[in-house]
């Protein structure tokens, strides 16, 4: 083949593959190009593809149509009370109207960062440091709501502003790290006192209730060493009672058998002045008897008492004589039905019952001290019902 022809189909191919290329456009998802048509605006491609007029259509930008996020610099800003911070920013948007984003300004991007940068110093200005600090959802509003207002007519939607940083003055940081520090070092102040105090407070109430019991307690011990001590004194008294009746007894007993067996034996007044005699010497016994006088007329009164009690027998001497027996006076160990209850050990049940019921409140558990009222607590129902006089406990025969 002629190298002539092949030159020309070689270009004729490359001007076919031009006119294609020049033709068919492809644009990527979430992507649109602005096309112009000899220098004019003519549309905006969508994702897909794409035909032009080769030689007159050419895609004047490509514009990304996701959410971008852009973070500025930090910017100085000076607030109400006259100190500088610095503050970063972060700025959400997206682009909605890719022939506006082309044509209505020249950079989208530096547009936002000095939009952003003006609206913050302008919403700034007018807060206090500590509102500043403690205000960044009410800031981040304002300035997304004044950005998307502005940046409308270049077709963004700006979704979210945030600030990323506040930064106050190093010798601003400062204070506030030490009004931090007092601060806590104050509520530190605060709750120990709180701590002290709710302690004093627990320890005088734990001390109420241990004085109030205390004093229940000893007023429970006091009833019940009175009661034991009456009791005592009672039951002692009865026994000197019936000891003494039964001492009596015997006494009585004793003095009837001697007196039975000198009745038996019929003595002379002879025998009674040797008896005399013989107690002399146990008479005179005892430190304080230095002297002992007899009586010349001892035996003349011995003498005359037997013959006014007694007979002459056939030797002629006189001789005691008994009277007849009567049987109308009681044997000496006879116990009398009046004092026949002096000899009863059995306990009272009066008593028993009193005792029992003492016992059983000092044996009450103690209540917790968070279900201990303030008040005293009112006498135990069981001391109160307890007998106050002797004649009521011990009947009316132990009185």
């Amino acid at each position: 083949m002629d190298p002539t022809a092949l030159i020309v189909l070689a270009v004729i191919i490359l001007l076919v593959v031009v006119l294609v290329a020049k033709t068919v456009l492809l644009v990527p998802q979430a992507t649109a190009s602005v096309i112009e048509r000899l220098g004019r605006y003519r549309t905006v491609a969508q994702p897909g593809l794409n035909l032009l007029v080769p030689f007159f259509d050419r895609v004047r930008a490509r514009v990304d149509l996701r959410e971008q996020v852009v973070s500025f610099p930090p910017q100085p800003v000076i607030t109400q009370d006259n100190l500088t911070v610095s503050i970063d920013t972060v700025v959400y948007f997206q682009v909605t109207d890719a022939r506006s984003a082309v044509y209505e300004i020249s950079n989208y991007i530096t547009g936002v960062e000095q939009l952003t940068t003006t609206t913050l110093r302008n919403v700034v200005g007018g807060m206090s440091l500590e509102e500043t600090l403690t205000s960044r959802d009410a800031i981040n509003t304002q300035l997304r709501g004044v950005l998307d207002k502005e940046t409308g007519r270049w077709g963004i939607r700006v979704a979210r502003v945030e600030l990323k940083a506040i930064d106050p003055p190093p010798s601003i940081q400062d204070s506030m790290e030490k009004q931090m520090r007092a601060d806590r070092e104050k509520r530190a102040m605060i709750l120990n006192a709180e701590g002290t105090r709710e302690s004093a407070i627990k320890t005088a109430e734990g001390q109420k209730q241990a004085a109030i019991l205390g004093a229940e307690g000893q007023k429970q011990a006091a009833i019940l060493t009175a009661e034991a001590a009456r009791q005592s004194s009672i039951l002692r008294a009865q026994g000197d009672r019936a000891s003494q009746y039964l001492k009596s007894q015997g006494q009585a007993k004793a003095i009837e058998k001697v007196f039975a067996a000198v009745k038996r034996a019929k003595p002379t007044p002879e025998l009674l002045a040797y008896q005399y005699l013989q107690t002399l010497p146990k008479m005179a016994e005892g430190d304080a008897n230095k002297v002992w006088v007899v009586p010349s007329e001892f035996t003349k009164s011995l003498e005359g008492f037997a013959r006014s009690l007694g007979k002459a027998d056939e030797e002629g001497v006189f001789r005691y004589e008994p009277p007849e027996q009567t049987e109308d006076a009681p044997p000496a160990e006879a116990v009398e039905d009046a004092v026949q209850d002096w000899f009863d050990t059995s306990t009272n049940p009066e008593v028993a019952e009193a005792v029992r019921a003492a016992e059983a409140v000092a044996r009450k558990e103690v209540p917790a001290p968070g279900e201990f009222g303030t008040q005293v607590p009112a006498p135990r129902p069981g001391i109160a019902q307890q007998p106050t006089s002797t004649a009521e406990t011990t009947g009316p025969d132990q009185t």
